[in-house]
């Protein structure tokens, strides 16, 4: 059969492809009829059988017996003197079916017809392949990194679907090689032209949340609840977890002894401190815990605004802030009320005080930027830290901590 070779080349892309019978019959059929069409027409008047599990095809043709002279459509019509060539006691009005052989249809349309047949499967598959992505969307994906970009990692999965991670969507400390096994979310699906773009994110707060469900068997079954997800990638995040159950410790179930549970989290989002707290319709109380480690004095909350004002200790201060400000920003964006920090103290000691920006001729301005980045503008406000914990919190060396605390003594000595 002139169709063999044919048949034989659309029954790969069945393998290759992995689409059902049916899908590909579909195909075939609409490939056909268009290619029909073009040649005769129309098509209303072509039967087609495929099989492409054999490798085989017919496409017949109906055509109605007329008299010689009453030949108007050659397409639909056969005149009565070529159907007795078929068969000798064919009549006038009864109807031919004809087998049109592939290699009538002539060469060049045979090849747009594999040409035709590619492009109906790459859209099918690109169809598919949208919808099954669109239904992943904020689930946790995994897949290899094929090759780094500079503003992307371009990631494979184990049936060579292309996924990628943008640059700003990974963590600040990621660094991938050929190879590696990546964890993140998928965040979005785009088409592009026909094809659709897969966009995973490790930087979202899904992300951490599923993390959570994926890791700790109390939030998966629903007995610990995420009220709430907020982080600075790679930095620092909040998560205020809630139980029905009065017999669970949503916090300790979620850290786990010595933190055993949450360090698989944590070392998946390149070291990511995460504060894990007991929510609360208490606002108040809601707001104090964002706020740990710091312990709040008082809280005065305006409802229409959404502020609040919270009064601490100087000591608690920078703890309230947090290095960088994160702290402070994260139990705002979790609370949703924008803080104000209020100092309380010993009056006597913040009249006697001094802003640190008044020791700029003896102390270096990214210095003082860096004390202020964790809530330290005055001198007090730093002779009360203890040494090591300002080379913890800052990007400081102890000796420049040391030369700063030494210049501040000075100045309250004399």
């Amino acid at each position: 059969m002139e169709n063999i070779a044919l048949i034989e080349s659309f029954s790969e892309f069945k393998d290759d492809k992995l689409i059902d019978r049916v899908t590909l019959m579909a195909i075939l059929e609409d490939v056909f009829r268009n290619a029909l069409k073009k040649k005769y027409g129309s098509d209303d008047n072509f039967d087609i059988i495929i099989n492409p599990d054999k490798g085989d095809m017919e496409i017949w043709r109906r055509r109605v017996i007329v008299a010689d002279e009453d030949l108007d459509f050659e397409n639909e019509e056969i005149t009565l003197t070529e159907a007795r060539k078929i068969e000798p006691d064919f009549e006038i009005g009864e109807e031919v079916s004809e087998e049109v052989k592939l290699i009538d249809l002539g060469r060049r349309a045979i090849l747009a017809l594999r040409q035709n047949l590619i492009s109906k499967i790459h859209e099918h598959d690109n169809t598919n392949l949208y919808k099954q992505f669109k239904d992943l969307i904020g689930d946790i994906y995994t897949a290899e990194v094929h090759h780094v970009r500079p503003r992307a990692v371009i990631l494979v999965d184990d049936e060579g679907n292309e996924i990628v991670l943008p640059k700003e969507k990974q963590i600040p400390s990621d660094f991938f090689r050929k190879g590696d096994n990546v964890r993140g979310i998928i965040e979005n699906v785009e088409l592009k032209g026909n094809k659709p773009q897969i966009i995973m994110s490790r930087t979202s707060e899904k992300f951490l949340e599923k993390l959570f469900e994926q890791e700790i068997p109390e939030v998966f079954d629903g007995l610990i609840t995420i009220k709430g997800v907020v982080r600075i990638p790679g930095e620092k995040a909040k998560v205020a977890v809630d139980s029905y159950d009065d017999r669970i410790d949503p916090v300790g179930a979620c850290v786990g002894m010595k933190g055993s549970r949450i360090h698989g989290i944590v070392r998946e989002l390149g070291n990511e401190n995460i504060d894990v707290i007991n929510y609360t319709n208490n606002t108040q109380l809601f707001i104090t815990r964002a706020l740990s480690p710091a312990k709040v004095s008082s809280i005065k909350i305006n409802e229409e605004t959404k502020r609040a004002e919270v009064f601490l200790k100087l000591e608690e201060v920078s703890k309230a802030i947090g290095r960088g400000g994160h702290n402070i920003k994260l139990a705002g964006l979790l609370t949703g009320y924008e803080l104000d920090v209020i100092r309380e103290g010993n009056i006597a000691e913040e009249e006697d005080d001094v802003e640190l920006t008044e020791f700029s001729d003896e102390i270096d301005g990214w210095i003082i930027d860096e004390f202020a980045k964790i809530g330290l503008d005055t001198a007090r406000s730093i002779l009360r830290q203890d040494v090591d914990d300002l080379v913890r919190r800052t990007d400081l060396e102890e000796e420049t901590i040391r030369e700063v605390v030494r210049i501040l003594k000075e100045e309250f000595e004399d």
